[in-house]
């Protein structure tokens, strides 16, 4: 777990400069806000705005983020007015919160911007909760968040554009399931508000302070998951971080007692962290989540190690509320969701190799690069859709080895892929008329592959490159195409003279 995170692959080191930007802005907002004379409360509020912003804004494009940025208030400052309204209306103020959960996890129906937005929504009632926020503290709180998104868009827009050197990738769309109850989104919006409803009822039972942990355990273990399988891995490693968090908070935040200094610095440790981790270790980043919030608390003074233990029993509570409502309340299969991910990617090889095929042909305009961005997209959520079945706990001894197959094949698509992206790209390499024909064999493959009915697969002959024991199994019907494509790309690639043996 641990090389995972800190050893794994950063081509551009794009998780390093995502990471320390994240606590440049941070930092900034937060500096700006008590330069500005706002209050502790205010301060983190703001830090809390700025840290959304730089982490769930998403979209493909620059100008896109922007867009996505500049709407936070919109749907930010209403919902923490209503939040503060309802602070001594108990019923009114849990009924607002069960609604916000539902409508930010429709909201992903529209992409990376709905995701963004709801994502923001609920995280500003949370914060009411977190923080008691009433409706004389509001001028104040509304002032920090603008004034620290702000400084966080100066960052990211202004003095740190990195993204704007690299190539843009076509936004992924997670595959929606049909109309109605059917669509994937709608079928979480469902579960995720049934499963907070557990949440804060089984969380006030042991708090009626802290309940609202429990409600964001849950939220957090829906977000970025698609099927059952994802949610119940995504539930163990949110506890299992929790736990090694509140470990460390007990050795580092509670000897401090909210030293102002010390706390700053692990603090900005802690955002590097979870940005720097997300995208490699969902346990690493809630590891670096608690101690934040460890510190935090002992700024506030309202640190001890009775509140530490609360939040670990919280926190299993909320993703016990998930694991329920994933496994009872219209439950999407890990199956199905992975097909669709396993065909995407297939397709996208496709496009790639389209695109590599037109400008070996001296079209000007194709451009593979972009699709292989893409196809990164893709194949993370590949990973996150089979790692239900290559947790290490998983007792499915055979799928979990089908799994390994199908992550190393597709890594193996990928690295040829940009191989062969890097090679068109050279106007002296891309002679070699083979590459080209690779190119055209891999696109044959693959429509084959994906155009065909499921029916008319599962009834092939033994003649066929899929071996008759996996008929029944739709994945490797995948699998076995892909095997059968990279070899035709990887041969050229291997044997040209003009280029090395692995690009």
């Amino acid at each position: 777990m641990l090389k995972r995170a800190f050893v794994a692959p950063d081509p551009g080191r794009v998780r390093l400069r995502f990471a320390s930007r994240a606590v440049l802005g941070i930092g900034l907002a937060v500096v700006l806000c008590g330069l500005a004379g706002h209050s502790l409360v205010a301060a983190i509020t703001g830090g809390l705005a700025a840290l959304l912003a730089l982490f769930t804004v998403t979209d493909a494009t620059v100008r896109g983020q922007a867009v996505t940025t500049a709407l936070l208030p919109a749907v930010g400052l209403p919902v923490l007015a209503l939040a503060a309204g309802l602070h001594d209306l108990p019923l009114a103020r849990d009924l607002a919160f069960l609604a916000v959960v539902g409508a930010g996890v429709y909201a992903r129906r529209w992409g990376p911007r709905g995701h963004s937005l709801g994502v923001f929504a609920f995280m500003t009632y949370f914060a009411a909760q977190f923080l008691h926020t009433v409706p004389d503290q509001l001028p104040e709180l509304y002032a920090a968040v603008l004034l620290s998104l702000a400084a966080s868009s100066a960052v990211r827009f202004g003095l740190w554009r990195y993204e704007r050197r690299l190539p843009v990738p076509a936004p992924v769309a997670v595959p929606t399931g049909g109309p109605g109850l059917a669509r994937i989104t709608t079928r979480q919006a469902v579960q995720a508000t049934m499963g907070a409803a557990f949440a804060l009822a089984a969380g006030q039972a042991l708090s009626d302070q802290r309940w609202y942990w429990a409600v964001g355990a849950t939220w957090w273990v829906f977000v970025n998951t698609t099927s059952r399988g994802e949610t119940l891995v995504r539930g163990f490693r949110r506890f299992l971080g929790t736990v090694i968090g509140i470990v460390l908070g007990l050795l580092v935040a509670v000897p401090l007692h909210g030293a102002p200094t010390a706390t700053a610095v692990i603090v900005a440790v802690s955002v590097f962290g979870i940005f720097y981790t997300a995208a490699v270790s969902y346990t690493w980043m809630m590891l670096a989540v608690t101690v934040m919030a460890s510190m935090l608390y002992g700024l506030l003074g309202l640190l001890d190690p009775a509140l530490l233990a609360l939040r670990v029993t919280e926190t299993a509570v909320g993703a016990l509320g998930a694991v329920l409502a994933v496994l009872l309340v219209l439950p999407v299969t890990t199956h199905s969701v992975t097909e669709a991910w396993v065909e995407r990617a297939l397709r996208c090889v496709h496009t790639c190799t389209a695109e590599a095929a037109a400008r070996l042909a001296g079209s000007p305009t194709a451009d593979p690069a972009a699709r292989v961005a893409e196809l990164e997209q893709i194949l993370a959520r590949v990973r996150l859709s089979l790692a239900p079945l290559v947790h290490p706990l998983t007792p499915m001894r055979a799928r979990k080895a089908r799994a390994r197959h199908v992550l190393a094949l597709l890594d193996d698509c990928a690295r040829e892929v940009r191989g062969l992206a890097s090679v068109a790209a050279d106007p002296e390499a891309s002679h070699d008329a083979r590459l080209a024909a690779a190119c055209w064999r891999v696109e044959a493959a693959v429509e084959a592959l994906t155009a065909e009915p499921a029916g008319a697969r599962r009834g092939r002959t033994e003649t066929s490159v899929v071996p008759r024991a996996t008929e029944t199994e739709p994945v490797l019907l995948h699998l076995h195409a892909l095997e059968q494509a990279l070899l035709e790309l990887a041969v050229p690639l291997s044997g040209s003279q003009r280029v090395p043996a692995r690009v």
